[in-house]
């Protein structure tokens, strides 16, 4: 290997390299077949944009109306129904957000992801004090039942 002069074996790659196309070069292997691109492309005809859009404001809207909550959620059934909904915020954004993702829109992609941290955000300010991981306050008592 110490009598290997380099730039004369790079040259002699450069020189094969240039001598094959580029379609040798890269493998199709992966490639799909045009009957499974044309089935790909209809079923993304077939979802509309405003079916990724509705749901998207379908999520949207039930993060929104969390902080109207009309119920008490200090303890009891009111606690729960609340940390359940705070959980349906997350899966609808999460639901949104995979649809957002096929359609690759961007900005309501962001929006989804940003419902799925506000679902968690929600229910980690009422678990959180009950688990002794944040001090509990008057609104965020440690106890998870009404006495």
């Amino acid at each position: 290997m110490a009598g290997t002069e380099w730039d004369k074996e790079m040259k002699k790659i450069d020189r094969q390299l240039e001598s094959i196309s580029d379609d040798a070069l890269i493998s199709t292997s992966g490639a799909k077949a045009p009957a499974e691109k044309a089935k790909i492309v209809e079923v993304q005809r077939s979802t509309t944009t405003f079916g990724v859009f509705a749901r998207l404001m379908l999520a949207v809207l039930l993060g929104v109306g969390m902080l109207f909550w009309p119920y008490s959620a200090r303890c009891g059934p009111g606690l729960f129904a609340f940390l359940f909904a705070s959980g349906m915020v997350a899966v609808g954004g999460v639901w949104s957000a995979v649809w957002t993702w096929r359609h690759r829109s961007v900005q309501a992609h962001v929006l989804s992801l940003l419902l799925v941290i506000w679902g968690l955000v929600l229910a980690g300010l009422e678990i959180l004090p009950r688990t002794g991981y944040a001090a509990p306050t008057a609104q965020h008592p440690a106890t998870w039942m009404c006495s």
